[in-house]
């Protein structure tokens, strides 16, 4: 059920302004607000003891947080924050993988910018299939994580991305 906003007790339109003075500041709060998310369960996982459990647990976090809220549509600067959090959560994310590959847990040659490029491909997979179940990411993720494991990695055929 969706409730009015008008309903809600000391929420309106002027609130919303007051806080965000532009649609850009808006949607920047709500970017660095998941990143920040990301970048903190990153570095969390960065201690678990299995570090391919880690890894899997944070695609899945990620990949959920894409169906919540899609914001693939953005493009462009969003400001210094959230470039600033962009890069803690690329660190993050690199110190992670480092950890997984450590213990033979991935691939050794998957770097953090394969993970954080592959992070959003079990959403994107999905919202491009009409009456798709809502959890069919999952299954992506699955296909994806498995391409990750060493096990019967095959070279790959270009170098990572810078």
């Amino acid at each position: 059920m969706t409730v009015p906003a008008t309903s809600l007790p000391g929420l309106c339109k002027g609130t919303v302004f007051r806080h965000f003075p532009t649609k850009d500041d808006l949607v920047a709060a709500i970017v660095l607000d998941r990143v920040t998310r990301l970048t903190a369960l990153a570095a969390e996982l960065c201690t678990a003891p299995d570090a391919g459990a880690a890894l899997l647990e944070f695609l899945r976090f990620a990949a959920r947080q894409r169906q919540q809220l899609d914001l693939s549509f953005l493009s462009g600067d969003l400001g210094a924050d959230v470039d600033k959090a962009q890069k803690a959560m690329a660190l993050a994310i690199t110190e992670l993988v480092g950890h997984a590959r450590a213990q033979g847990a991935l691939r050794p040659d998957v770097t953090g910018t394969d993970v954080m490029l592959l992070m959003c491909v079990p959403g994107d997979v999905v919202k491009h299939l009409p009456g798709a179940p809502p959890d069919l990411w999952e299954r992506y993720l699955a296909i994806l994580f498995d391409g990750l494991r060493p096990e019967g990695a095959h070279p790959l055929p270009q170098p990572p991305p810078a």
